[in-house]
């Protein structure tokens, strides 16, 4: 009510003072900006999220430092460079990385897409232990195949462990435990999303290629492989809808089944020069493939014969595999058929590198020098710079953290989406350029023009570009059409 209010006093005396504020609208603002000085008692649940209590340490300021990272200007990976210097992640040892906040935000945005589209194909979600049993992989035959990428350690009973870099040993003998599956519960889609742990020799280019990171894998059981491949099909046509929800342009490649195995398996690429998979791509159709599957020099495509194949390079973001019968033969992991039989069942497993995707898109959508997200990632949507303390302008300050308020209660979706830069400190300019380099979708400014008999707010759209002076009711109309997840 008190906002309500107060903005019918603003509308009521701006017009008469189109250029000064008087002292009653100084008084009114004063109080209703004191949320910007407020102590930190009150500042907890009642008032904006404030940028000066975000925890993200920045070097946005150019020449600055990185630590073991080295200098920015040394980095040939523009999202390992523009995480560091934005305060998205934090260097701990090499190839590991805090998650700080804003990422933590962004990466949960995208583990609830990834659950929508999971969930729309009867996927269920669980959660398996990272430290897996040495016998698993024994029996598997991966403990020895997968050489010195797996992070083996010894328990104080000398039992042998490693951490989970996939879990395709834990998830068949976990079906192969419960004895009595009936064909009527096939298909059945068991994914998680967890941390995976790989000892890479040369971690690189930020969270694109790192020991630890996050990882959805699902795991399929079907009755029969005609089922199995229907249940393949449903899955990439999954990931086709995340990453277009996404606005990244991937691209579904043939790809070698490697140390997983199987029958038949694909690349999910994002086309980008930083990427470390070459793939080759028919100009004529829809064959694409990674040039490990296609023998060494062929230039025309074995799909349509008439086009040429082009060689790009790629960030490999999901990877699918058709498994048949290799884990489930080695675990027993069997069902009842219709004839009350036990039947091995088809199994596949799917992944999507959840910190890789966050990374790549920061890599595809950024510019040199300034942080762009998805949009239904960013971790903030909206980003609301009041005047500069001092200024010609200060008493306006009120009114921007009003503004926030009634974001939040007039457009439910953005609850939480809103910030208010209140290092008032710093010239509007000097946080407009760091809120540009940040990300936020949209950076609306306090300034002149709110001041005027027709009060204007200049809103920046950072994915497009574009600069726009909308009234209050314009802003809203604007912003009402953002999608959140």
């Amino acid at each position: 009510m008190m906002e309500a209010v107060l903005w019918l006093c603003w509308r009521k005396l701006l017009p008469h003072q189109p250029r000064a504020l008087t002292q009653r609208t100084r008084c009114l603002s004063s109080c209703a900006g004191s949320a910007l000085k407020a102590s930190p008692a009150r500042s907890i649940g009642t008032s904006p999220l404030l940028v000066s209590r975000l925890f993200q340490p920045s070097s946005l300021r150019e020449g600055l430092e990185l630590g073991m990272e080295g200098r920015a200007g040394e980095m040939p990976c523009k999202s390992q460079r523009l995480m560091l210097q934005a305060g998205l992640i934090h260097p701990s040892n090499p190839g590991c990385y805090y998650y700080l906040p804003a990422t933590v935000r962004a990466m949960e945005k995208l583990v609830r897409l990834i659950d929508q589209e999971m969930q729309g194909i009867g996927g269920q979600k669980l959660d398996m232990p990272s430290l897996c049993a040495a016998e698993l992989w024994r029996r598997s035959g991966r403990w020895d195949l997968m050489g010195k990428e797996l992070f083996r350690l010894r328990d104080r009973h000398g039992a042998e462990y490693c951490l989970g870099p996939t879990h395709e040993e834990a998830i068949t003998e976990l079906l192969a435990s419960q004895g009595t599956l009936s064909y009527r519960q096939l298909p059945l889609l068991l994914y998680q999303v967890t941390r995976k742990f790989r000892d890479e020799p040369k971690p690189r280019f930020g969270l694109l290629r790192g020991r630890e990171f996050y990882m959805k894998d699902m795991y399929s059981f079907d009755t029969s492989e005609e089922a199995a491949r229907l249940t393949y099909q449903a899955v990439c046509q999954a990931y086709i809808s995340l990453f277009a929800r996404l606005g990244l342009r991937c691209v579904q490649v043939q790809a070698d089944t490697g140390n997983i195995g199987g029958k038949l398996s694909h690349e999910f690429q994002l086309p980008a020069e930083i990427g470390e998979d070459r793939l080759l791509i028919c100009g004529n159709c829809a064959f694409s493939a990674n040039v490990e599957t296609i023998e060494p020099g062929r230039t025309d495509c074995p799909q349509c014969h008439k086009g040429t194949l082009a060689e790009s390079k790629g960030i490999e973001v999901g990877h699918t595999f058709y498994l048949g019968t290799k884990y489930s033969h080695v675990f027993n992991a069997s069902y009842y058929s219709a004839q009350n039989k036990p039947v091995l069942a088809e199994m596949g497993c799917f992944g999507l590198g959840v910190t890789r995707i966050l990374a790549a898109a920061i890599e595809v959508f950024s510019t040199e020098d300034a942080v762009r997200w998805p949009g239904l990632l960013a971790p903030y949507q909206v980003c609301v710079l009041p005047p500069k303390r001092g200024s010609r302008t200060e008493e306006l300050a009120g009114l921007a953290e009003e503004l926030c308020h009634s974001l939040g209660k007039s457009l439910p979706r953005l609850k939480g989406e809103v910030v208010l830069d209140d290092r008032t400190q710093l010239t509007i300019g000097k946080r407009f350029k760091d809120a540009s380099r940040l990300g936020y979708p949209y950076v609306i400014v306090v300034g002149q023009s709110a001041a005027e008999e027709l009060p204007r707010f200049e809103v920046c759209c950072q994915q497009s570009g574009e600069t726009l002076f909308l009234s209050r009711d314009g802003l809203m109309d604007l912003l009402s059409q953002v999608e959140t997840v």
